[in-house]
């Protein structure tokens, strides 16, 4: 399909994640395919008086950092760093108040607002400086530090929101976040969402809602006979392994405990940081369940590779349902037998994993993928399949479906149609 892609612009793009996220995510991906072709700004996520405190009582404690969801704890030192080319990550010199817990609407508003201005100086500031001119600002699912700023930056012509994930359900954003993304939705230019249920839930609310579907940087997931990381080395096969947040609000842990005790003659292996609920799930207790921690994104396919067999034992709920599983291209990129659970977003899949409704089912597929003792499931004319599809999941249509999206609604700017 032929795109109408985003060229020679100045692009400003907004996220929630911090650029230096210890696993890989899609704004980042995004931010690359995007600076092919534009000049781009990425805005990195501004800690808040919380977070600093927070990063300070770890550091004086040996504690780890555990701040709120995407948070940038730490002040970065470099305010402008340039990635390649046309690729620079603004870290905003400046610290936002913590707000999150005022129970006054009104007031909230107003201290976000705040907190929006300060953000929308540095960017100000900063584009002022490359010489940017009409920019275009994409928001990554920030409908607090980014509600204001189509406003605030002068020089943007064209907002655009992404919606990748329910966050509203999260406690986090669960307190103001419902009302606030409402308004976002409505406020923007376009709204693009990565799966097509979440693009009708922003219909609700903005009729110029698109489906870009998702993009996925594989090549790194295909390279040849990865050396295994030291730390795994001495875990013994086969290995069903998972890669990604170890989230109790995305991972069914009951899932995960019963194919550990149904199957002790193979190991589970977490790759990922994990949350307070993991920790303290008993998983750890059970001899053949591994836990690596988080790891370097570039590091991640060195673990993976070394997977028998890739699992998703996500929990379905409102935070996951609308969610495109990312990984799972990444699995089918490696030739990795997948066994998953059944979601609307895995349907598209459904030719290509194993697809389970229950912990049960989970049992029964990884048998009968080790049961095959490699004469199907691991072979290589499989594993080629599986790759090819994956393949057609790429950056470039992603980012040229937000470029068709755009031009559709400057050329009814231009036409007067709505």
């Amino acid at each position: 399909m032929k795109h109408k892609f985003l060229r020679n612009k100045d692009i400003v793009l907004f996220s929630f994640q911090p650029w230096e996220s210890e696993i890989g995510f899609n704004f980042k991906d995004m931010a690359y395919e995007l600076a092919r072709h534009n000049r781009v700004l990425f805005v990195n996520r501004v800690p808040d008086r919380n977070s600093l405190l927070q990063d300070y009582k770890n550091k004086t404690t040996g504690r780890p950092a555990n701040g709120n969801p995407g948070s940038a704890n730490t002040r970065r030192r470099e305010e402008l760093l340039q990635i390649q080319d046309s690729l620079w990550v603004l870290n905003p010199q400046v610290t936002l108040e913590s707000i999150n817990r005022i129970p006054v609407n009104a007031l909230y508003d107003l201290l976000n607002r705040i907190n929006n201005r300060r953000i929308a100086r540095e960017i100000n500031k900063t584009l002022a400086r490359l010489d940017f001119g009409e920019v275009i600002l994409i928001n990554d699912n920030d409908f607090f530090r980014g509600l204001y700023q189509k406003q605030l930056i002068p020089s943007c012509k064209t907002y655009i929101f992404y919606i990748r994930d329910f966050l509203t359900i999260q406690p986090f954003f669960r307190k103001h976040g419902v009302r606030l993304e409402k308004k976002m939705i409505r406020n923007a230019d376009l709204v693009v969402a990565n799966s097509a249920y979440l693009a009708n839930y922003s219909r609700q609310w903005n009729p110029r809602s698109y489906d870009i579907g998702q993009g996925c940087e594989l090549d790194s997931f295909m390279a040849p006979d990865l050396p295994v990381p030291a730390d795994i080395a001495s875990i013994p096969g086969p290995i069903i392994g998972y890669c990604g947040t170890i989230s109790a609000m995305r991972l069914d842990i009951e899932i995960i405990r019963h194919i550990a005790l149904s199957l002790p003659q193979c190991s589970v292996l977490l790759v990922g940081p994990a949350d307070t609920v993991f920790e303290k799930s008993g998983l750890k207790e059970l001899k053949n369940v591994h836990f690596t921690g988080g790891k370097d994104p570039e590091t991640i396919p060195g673990y993976m590779q070394h997977f028998d067999i890739c699992i998703n034992p996500q929990l379905v709920n409102e935070l996951t349902i609308g969610n495109y599983p990312r990984k799972i291209d990444e699995y089918l990129a490696m030739g990795k037998p997948v066994v998953a659970t059944a979601t609307d977003a895995m349907e598209m899949f459904r030719e290509h994993v194993f697809l389970c409704g229950t912990k049960e089912d989970y049992i029964r597929e990884i048998g009968t993928i080790l049961e095959d003792a490699g004469k199907l499931y691991f072979s290589e004319a499989e594993k080629e399949r599986r790759r090819n599809f994956a393949l057609t999941h790429s950056w470039e249509n992603s980012v040229g479906t937000i470029g068709d999206a755009y031009n559709a609604i400057a050329e009814a700017r231009t036409t007067g149609v709505n």
